[in-house]
């Protein structure tokens, strides 16, 4: 399955790369990265790797505040746009981060995990946890609040995307086998389609 949904995911992230170029941030979303970044700044962590980095939007906003960045995504149109803002930047899946260990002080995913299926998701954990320097920091968010996996049938995108959600019990107890959770935080964003689905960031660090 994930073979599958990361060759339609490329598809779809290509024919949609110029318009995620021109789509503004929503100002939740530059808050949290603002807080993730002071506390990268308070631990004196220096580099970042951001997965499924789409157009560089957040990649450029770490490498513009000082901080060694390289920018993954599995799609080349948006891979191109990264490089194109002066990132270094490399089309990669999740499960194939050709990295050397312990090689990043922290990983950035917002919004690019919820596409593993849930079988896939501990092995992706494991390569990110590879990647990480001892007691590096990882921000994982994702949409969820309830269960559920498969194609999204009222997506725009084409070909459609894939999706999993989790409630939070559930994404605590996966993420927990991998890494140690530092903070956990439910965002209701008002914008969203589903009145059941929340915003779930979760700040993690590599176990010593």
């Amino acid at each position: 399955m994930y073979e599958e949904v990361i060759t339609q995911l490329r598809d779809a992230y290509d024919q949609s790369a110029f318009k995620r170029q021109q789509s503004s941030i929503a100002s939740w979303k530059l808050d949290e990265r603002q807080a993730y970044f002071d506390l990268l700044r308070i631990e004196g962590k220096e580099s970042l790797l951001e997965i499924g980095a789409g157009p560089g939007k957040d990649s450029q906003f770490f490498q513009d505040q000082g901080i060694k960045v390289v920018s993954t995504d599995l799609s080349p149109e948006m891979v191109q746009l990264c490089r194109a803002k002066g990132l270094e930047a490399y089309e990669m899946d999740f499960l194939n981060l050709d990295f050397p260990d312990a090689n990043f002080d922290a990983v950035y995913a917002i919004n690019c995990l919820l596409h593993v299926p849930t079988a896939d998701l501990p092995a992706v954990l494991r390569a990110i946890y590879r990647v990480l320097k001892p007691s590096g920091l990882f921000f994982f968010g994702v949409y969820g609040g309830f269960d559920s996996q498969g194609i999204w049938k009222e997506d725009h995108h084409i070909p459609k995307r894939f999706f999993t959600f989790y409630t939070d019990d559930r994404l605590l107890e996966i993420v927990s086998r991998t890494f140690q959770l530092e903070d956990f935080k439910r965002i209701a964003v008002p914008d969203l389609s589903d009145p059941d689905m929340v915003f779930q960031r979760l700040i993690l660090r590599k176990k010593l």
